[in-house]
């Protein structure tokens, strides 16, 4: 269905918006480096999930909707923009080891899981991006559209967990010496933090 040329130039393209930097990737690396690769991972789950959530949509034409309708698309984003926000304010009031060992134990496997889909489906301009991008790799004399997006989307999601998971293997291994500083964890809270509210207000300011 696809030539060898244009999966190898679509995984290339997909590697590297994947290591781009974004809330995604920042969430993942510090969660690893504070609390161990396994909270990663499991993390990277949800933004998979969060991608298999897109390519349907993009598949099934429902990406329309949010591209032709402002108010779809400016209530997903503040609602995004909302939880990037709320994310920058654990960030900063994680303050002491005992607060965060506390953290660390509310948040199950599930939970961040959880964390992961909830951060890649209210991200509005992921799925607009899926809309204009995936088309591009697309023939309809190769079959069906539709069927297409899907290995498209599934091509990505493999490329996105392999990278994300490299990322929380290696935060992770980090983490060790990390750990070891009083105010290391505290000052790698600040900075995902303050990357949280910058996104947050990208992502409010950002138009279609």
């Amino acid at each position: 269905m696809f030539e060898l040329q244009t999966i190898l130039l679509f995984i290339t393209i997909s590697a590297l918006l994947t290591i781009t930097p974004g809330p995604d990737i920042i969430l993942v690396m510090t969660r690893s480096m504070s609390k161990g690769a396994k909270d990663g991972i499991f993390i990277t789950l949800g933004l998979c999930s969060g991608l298999v959530f897109h390519t349907t949509a993009v598949a099934l034409g429902v990406a329309a909707v949010f591209e032709t309708s402002i108010l779809a698309f400016n209530v997903l984003k503040y609602i995004g923009a909302a939880y990037l926000l709320y994310l920058a304010y654990l960030s900063f009031t994680a303050n002491s080891k005992t607060k965060l060992v506390k953290l660390k134990s509310e948040l199950s496997a599930f939970k961040l899981y959880r964390l992961g889909i909830f951060m890649n489906i209210t991200n509005p301009k992921v799925i607009i991006f899926f809309l204009a991008f995936f088309p591009q790799f697309t023939n309809p004399d190769s079959g069906s559209i539709a069927i297409q997006i899907f290995i498209l989307g599934a091509m990505l999601i493999v490329c996105a967990f392999t990278i994300f998971s490299l990322i929380a293997l290696l935060a992770g291994k980090l983490g060790g010496w990390f750990n070891k500083s009083k105010y290391a964890e505290i000052v790698l809270n600040r900075i995902a933090g303050t990357l949280f509210a910058g996104f947050a207000v990208k992502l409010v300011l950002s138009e279609r």
